[in-house]
């Protein structure tokens, strides 16, 4: 399936169907949430009750078999629910996640990992980033020094989402040191293990959004890993992390354009109503205007978040339509939630009117899985063919 101007039949389907999940969710549900920290399980075990936190895995290991598009379609629907990145975040990570297992792992890693995931019977987190490489894969300094039976992994790693209440991880460590490789980005090793909480420390890390889902730094310290938790060969974790990066900015800039629907809804319905000097706030161009182009950006971006998505599901190159699609809607989601705080004046900075934590929640989009200028930096490279400034 692709999507291009209109829903198919099958997608509408899909989107119809997330919708009245999410309609059990309301806005004061997520604002709760957002509130006490409390991660929304109850959200969570409904959409694993669905089956769609396989929505986009193998039919043969539970998964619905279907493309990026069709995810995509579904994160989306959730954030633009009013669940924000709130509901999206809770759930992202089962969705494409451990496509590094679905196309490297073996017929028994496959079995033995990818049902429990699709039920919820699992709960992972991803360990990539480190507090002293940030963007810079190649500088990992996490250690996976061979044992008898596989591996003892050593380091540090930050901003791992879910961390507090995961039961298995996906991290990347060196098993090469980086003077021995001829690369830099060799000698990386990816594995899918379980979150050993006796080796594994994990810190949240108090932030301005998202407090439901939280973001943690892990402070490992001789973690065993089984040979058999080995993801693809030794020493090509980086190239297998490649492969789910263009779904993942994919999947990131479709929620940022459903963060921005869910915000600009609310504001164009608040112009309607809100009366001042006698007519409605919505009739004064310097209130309409943004709205308007709000509307105009984030339809821009989605065009170009289901092109990568089509690109992606067809196997051709999607590189730059992916890493525009994240910048573009991580850029639109933005503009939207501010031009509807704005539009509420004072009462958009209340937490009565939801508003304010769709633009909190907005900035994560433009933040990760990568900055905007790194972005740019491949576009300038990769399309326009200018000299690598990095």
């Amino acid at each position: 399936m692709t999507l291009t101007v209109e829903l198919s039949d099958a997608q509408a389907a899909i989107k119809d169907a997330i919708e009245k999940i999410c309609a059990q969710f309301d806005d004061p549900y997520w604002r709760k949430v957002d509130d006490t920290g409390d991660f929304p399980n109850a959200f969570v075990d409904a959409i694993a009750a669905g089956g769609w936190l396989g929505v986009a895995m193998p039919e043969e290991f539970g998964g619905a078999g279907l493309g990026l598009t069709e995810a995509a379609l579904m994160m989306q629907t959730v954030a633009q629910s009013g669940a924000g990145f709130s509901g999206a975040s809770a759930i992202h990570l089962n969705i494409f996640g451990l496509m590094p297992v679905v196309k490297f792992g073996t017929p028994e890693q496959k079995k033995r990992f990818l049902p429990r995931i699709i039920s919820g019977e699992d709960k992972s987190c991803f360990a990539v980033t480190e507090p002293n490489s940030g963007l810079d894969t190649a500088s990992l300094q996490t250690r996976a020094e061979r044992t008898n039976a596989g591996y003892r992994i050593t380091g540090r790693k930050i901003w791992t989402t879910n961390a507090q209440r995961a039961d298995k991880i996906l991290i990347i460590a060196r098993t090469t040191p980086k003077d021995q490789c001829r690369k830099p980005t060799d000698g990386l090793s990816l594995f899918y293990t379980d979150f050993d909480r006796s080796k594994i420390e994990a810190q949240p890390i108090p932030k301005m959004g998202r407090k439901a889902v939280e973001c943690n730094t892990l402070f490992i310290d001789g973690l065993d890993v089984p040979r058999d938790d080995l993801i693809g060969e030794e020493g090509q974790g980086f190239r297998i992390l490649l492969t789910g990066l263009n779904p993942e900015r994919v999947l990131i800039g479709a929620e940022a354009v459903g963060l921005g629907r869910a915000a600009l809804a609310r504001a164009a319905q608040y112009a309607k109503e809100r009366e001042v000097f006698g007519r409605p706030i919505g009739q004064n161009q310097g209130v309409a205007h943004p709205l308007a182009r709000a509307w105009a950006e984030l339809e821009a971006a989605n065009l170009l978040a289901f092109k990568a998505a089509a690109l992606f599901d067809a196997g051709k190159e999607c590189g730059a339509e992916a890493n525009a699609a994240k910048y573009l809607g991580g850029e639109a989601g933005f503009n939207a939630c501010e031009a509807a705080v704005m539009a509420h004046g004072g009462m958009g900075y209340a937490k009565e009117y939801y508003v304010e934590r769709y633009f909190r929640e907005a900035m994560i989009a433009r933040i990760v899985p990568v900055s905007r200028e790194m972005i740019l930096n491949f576009i300038a490279e990769r399309v326009l063919g200018l000299p690598k400034s990095y």
